[in-house]
């Protein structure tokens, strides 16, 4: 899961830096096996860090993370497999 072509849609590609999609993906590929094809990260600002707060139902997961960050941002964001394609989209792109 998760290994077919990786995008993002232009909301991502304006709203989140690039150094922080690329931790989304990391923690898309650390996650354990089976998962679940609908991944959800809440980002939100912590001081100078950036809080994400990464989950998802079927199995349930949840794992949060504080990171260093020159700029934080406020989204939620999902990350859906449909076999076919990876796709990493803002909740009000859905």
């Amino acid at each position: 899961m998760f290994s077919s072509n990786r995008y993002v849609t232009r909301g991502v590609l304006s709203e989140i830096p690039a150094g922080l999609q690329l931790f989304l993906w990391g923690c898309i590929d650390s996650l354990p096996k089976p998962c679940d094809s609908f991944q959800v990260f809440t980002l939100s600002p912590f001081g100078k860090r950036q809080r994400i707060s990464h989950h998802s139902e079927q199995p349930e997961y949840h794992r949060e993370y504080s990171i260093p960050a020159a700029q934080t941002v406020t989204a939620k964001i999902y990350v859906i497999d449909s076999s076919e394609y990876c796709t990493m989209l803002l909740a009000d792109e859905y």
